[in-house]
């Protein structure tokens, strides 16, 4: 079987993902009135963390987030909820290496840190600050 001209047989590229329009029918949909975001940490406004724990605990039938008017989970929520796990993950990133950085400068020991992270040793311990230092210079790099 021949293909069209200008056709090859790859997958045509994923459309960019839209966390905004991820983030926003999550809002709409799950905290759009004030009785709704009264469940927030922050009752003005629904942050991409929230919205992830959000549906995570409404998908799962969390008794803490039910509400009989609450609309039920769609495959689309939990898409959206998926799509900004990456912005989840910048900001951890972003938390462990500034304390990594205190940590050392109030002069505990890579020995020390690599303990409180359960990591094999202090050469792993300065290999994940670089790993971070690195990714944080380069955000759209290594996801891994």
């Amino acid at each position: 079987m021949s293909l069209p001209p200008g056709r090859s047989g790859a997958a045509a590229p994923s459309p960019p993902v839209d966390r905004y329009a991820a983030l926003f029918r999550l809002h709409e949909r799950y905290a759009a009135t004030p009785e709704a975001r009264a469940r927030l940490l922050n009752p003005y406004t629904l942050s991409p963390h929230e919205a992830v724990r959000l549906v995570a605990g409404l998908a799962g039938g969390s008794l803490a987030y039910t509400d009989d008017a609450e609309p039920s989970v769609q495959g689309e929520d939990l898409v959206a909820a998926l799509s900004l796990l990456p912005l989840l993950r910048a900001e951890t990133d972003d938390l462990e290496l500034g304390l990594l950085t205190m940590a050392r400068g109030e002069g505990l020991t890579w020995a020390q840190i690599a303990d409180r992270l359960g990591l094999d040793g202090p050469q792993e311990a300065q290999q994940r600050h670089e790993q971070l230092t690195r990714r944080g210079a380069d955000p759209a790099g290594d996801a891994g």
